[in-house]
């Protein structure tokens, strides 16, 4: 029976994964796209930090609609990004840094610019090639123009578009992002395919994107909603993926045969290697729903938006580590935890901003780190970075375009390596990247944290490596501990961990001192900080 412990071939389960933005990472170009030579020439730094892999967003063909999640060809790069080639030397000098490389898979919908979805409109109603996708005629007891159902795109608006020929397809999100039909057996095939010509490429594993998406209930019938509120999954912070956590009737998520998929995935992934592995992101509506797709068959993990979402509160922090923990056990899965990504307002921001939501999200990541399992980093949170309120003239997302909402523009801002004044060595030359960054980032440069005693930075290179003694042997056992009733406080083998979230310092209890999220005042710890203990 395989050694679950062993941090060579089940590397995930306890590992430090760095999530890599590719348009905002690095460029090496000039055109002020971040782009995969880039990620290469900045592979060090992840190295010099501590985490142990990389996951990046999609790099594939796209028209660039979603930013990438609009794919036009899941086996090519798109030249806005570099080449197969670059993505060749990319995973080669990753493993040759000790980094595993996860890559993001898209397999909820395709751009409408795949040869798939063109020829599809090219053949007509009733046609093989229009059955890879979900195309319906408008109800017959309806009036003509009227959509199949009431359903609402994430994007906002209908989740329906017309063609010329009078039928529907359905998009969940973007209009230019058509969902695939997973009832045809085409698709899985193909995805199959596109699993393990990656793998040969020598990629560590993948990010499943809307792993709960795919299928629909068959009958596509209209979701049931409560008068007042929208007919589509919600959203929080705008993400293009998340379900709604009130709305129980969803026709078009989590839906049973979908787990089929990921069995069938499985399989792939263990042909490659034993340490080969798979993430879900599932917004689903219960842990124990999450924990469905990490059953020993399925897929390796599953994103933990409970913590992410969690009030600041000793009281929710602890509830989140219950129900995750009691989640994942009868499955035998590692969990996950997760502050930030491309999706969400960044956690400092969300904590308040300034000099407090930063105290809040050092000590925050200082308590995640030490829970069992993996957790996931957003790039640029090292560097204490924030939301950025973005300039309505340099808004991209394609969820601002569709609703005049916000977006997520503000949390994907181009990171600050060096210099005093943008693009902060993001790229040779001097025009500023693809969304502007401010003008006061020039004391969060990677360059200027680098030493910087209490530094964000120094700090993330202080915990991760501190983590590094105790991740793999502290065991999957949390106890948690009375501390009073603003204080989050846990036992995990011999390291203890105390979170304080109120605005009283309290007393340290014993024990030697190995980390702080901040200052700390002899024997007392004040309110949003937390320490390791040993």
């Amino acid at each position: 029976m395989a050694d679950l412990n062993d941090p060579k071939t089940f590397w995930w389960r306890n590992a430090v994964v760095y999530q890599v933005y590719v348009r905002s990472f690095a460029d090496s170009d000039g055109d002020g796209v971040g782009d995969l030579p880039g990620i290469t020439s900045r592979l060090p730094h992840l190295a010099d930090l501590g985490v142990d892999a990389l996951w990046i967003t999609p790099f594939y063909s796209s028209p660039q609609h979603d930013h990438g999640y609009d794919v036009a060809d899941y086996r090519d790069v798109d030249p806005l990004f570099g080449t197969l080639s670059d993505a060749d030397d990319l995973v080669a000098r990753a493993h040759e840094l000790g980094l595993r490389v996860v890559v993001d898979l898209v397999p909820n919908h395709t751009s409408d610019q795949h040869e798939w979805f063109q020829a599809a409109l090219a053949a007509g109603p009733g046609s093989p090639e229009r059955a890879r996708y979900l195309f319906r005629d408008s109800p017959a007891d309806k009036p003509a123009g009227t959509p199949p159902n009431n359903w609402e795109s994430v994007f906002g608006g209908p989740a329906w578009t017309q063609v010329d020929d009078g039928q529907w397809y359905l998009h969940l999100f973007d209009s230019t992002q058509p969902d695939l039909d997973w009832r045809n057996p085409e698709v899985p095939a193909m995805f199959e395919d596109v699993l393990r010509f990656w793998l040969d490429r020598g990629v560590d594993g993948f990010r499943v994107d809307v792993a709960h998406g795919l299928f629909k209930e068959a009958s596509l019938r209209d979701q049931e909603v409560e008068e007042g509120k929208r007919a589509s999954s919600g959203q929080v912070n705008t993400d293009h993926s998340m379900v709604s956590l009130d709305l129980k009737d969803e026709p078009m998520w989590d839906q049973p045969e979908v787990h089929d998929v990921y069995r069938a995935w499985h399989k792939v992934l263990d042909e490659a290697g034993p340490d080969k592995m798979a993430v879900a992101e599932a917004w689903t509506q219960t842990a124990e729903s999450m924990a469905a797709f990490v059953r020993p068959d399925e897929l390796d993990q599953a994103f933990n938006f409970a913590w992410l979402l969690a009030d600041w509160s000793a009281e929710a922090f602890a509830t989140v580590i219950t129900d995750t923990l009691a989640a994942v056990e009868p499955v035998g899965a590692s969990p996950t935890w997760v502050l930030s990504n491309h999706d969400v307002v960044r956690h400092v921001t969300r904590y308040g901003g300034g000099e407090q939501g930063l105290a809040r999200g050092r000590a925050a990541t200082l308590t995640m780190l030490a829970l069992p399992g993996s957790s996931y980093l957003y790039q640029g949170e090292e560097l204490g970075l924030e939301q950025v309120d973005v300039a309505p003239e340099d808004r991209q997302d394609p969820s601002y375009l569709r609703t005049g909402e916000v977006g997520r523009d503000g949390c994907r801002v181009p990171i600050p390596w060096g210099g005093g004044e943008a693009p902060y060595a993001f790229g040779p030359g001097t025009a500023q990247p693809w969304i502007p960054q401010p003008e006061e980032w020039a004391p969060l440069t990677v360059e200027a944290q680098t030493g910087a005693e209490g530094s964000t930075l120094e700090f993330y290179r202080a915990a991760l490596a501190a983590r590094r003694d105790f991740a793999w042997t502290a065991g999957e056992k949390v106890e948690l501990l009375d501390l009073g009733t603003d204080v989050l406080a846990f036992r995990r083998g011999p390291i203890t961990v105390v979170l304080n979230c109120g605005e009283s310092a309290v007393e340290i209890p014993q024990g030697e001192l190995l980390l702080a999220s901040g200052p700390i005042d002899d024997d007392k710890l004040p309110g949003d900080t937390a320490v390791w203990l040993r």
